[in-house]
């Protein structure tokens, strides 16, 4: 399905910190030499709907945060109010994806089965929250979050066509550029299979992917960039 004409993409960045090589790349599992990353959300509207992809967060235990707010006051500086989202998708349950849900208290939740009772279990989706959590995946105006299950059990990216173009919003099916363009799975992943199928398949000129962590977005600090 592709997006009528008053769809947009906007990246809203919140912070920057590094994470050891080993993370990004399967065939770097001993080096520790850090690379940059973004903190990263992507704000879509359609159809009257604000959709955020993740929740971001407000800390990030162990890691060394560059220019970081929270995600909330990001979006704010946008033009957004966080009550203003009306579907938030949780790609997993990971901290730096989850742990800003509880401000989105009018948006219904998405996010996969496995990942919601890890996310429930770690206190991470208060129980003001509206959660309907989905197996395999779930539709949204067209945009279709899909159970991908390489970065965890039940991680999950998020499609779109726009204009002829296919779009992947990865979550952290993988963390750098690189990988894409190299072929190189992510290091951190639960089933490596699938992290090797995530490149192989959305690493051609046939996607365009979003990372969530992509450190050529706004190098220099925070802000919004339009992507459509």
């Amino acid at each position: 399905m592709s997006m009528k004409k008053n769809f947009s993409v906007v990246a809203i960045k919140y912070g920057q910190t590094t994470l050891p090589e080993r993370m990004v790349f399967a065939d770097r599992p001993e080096s520790e030499v850090r690379i940059p990353i973004s903190l990263t959300l992507y704000l879509i509207e359609t159809e009257g709907r604000k959709i955020l992809v993740d929740a971001g967060c407000d800390t990030m235990p162990r890691y060394v945060l560059k220019h970081h707010i929270s995600p909330a006051e990001a979006l704010r500086r946008y033009g957004v109010e966080p009550g203003e989202i009306t579907d938030l998708i949780l790609t997993h349950a990971h901290h730096d994806h989850v742990d800003a849900a509880h401000y989105f208290t009018g948006a219904t939740v998405h996010i996969q089965q496995d990942e919601y009772l890890r996310a429930k279990e770690k206190g991470y989706l208060p129980d003001t929250l509206t959660v309907l959590p989905f197996e395999e995946e779930r539709e949204l105006s067209g945009v279709r979050v899909v159970r991908f299950g390489g970065h965890t059990s039940g991680s999950s990216i998020v499609t779109f066509t726009h204009e002829g173009k296919e779009y992947v919003i990865c979550g952290d099916e993988c963390y750098h550029r690189r990988c894409l363009d190299e072929q190189r799975p992510t290091g951190n992943s639960r089933n490596p299979a699938r992290s090797r199928a995530f490149v192989e398949t959305y690493g051609t000129d046939a996607y365009t992917v979003l990372l969530a962590h992509d450190g050529e977005i706004l190098p220099d600090g925070n802000g919004a960039l339009k992507i459509i």
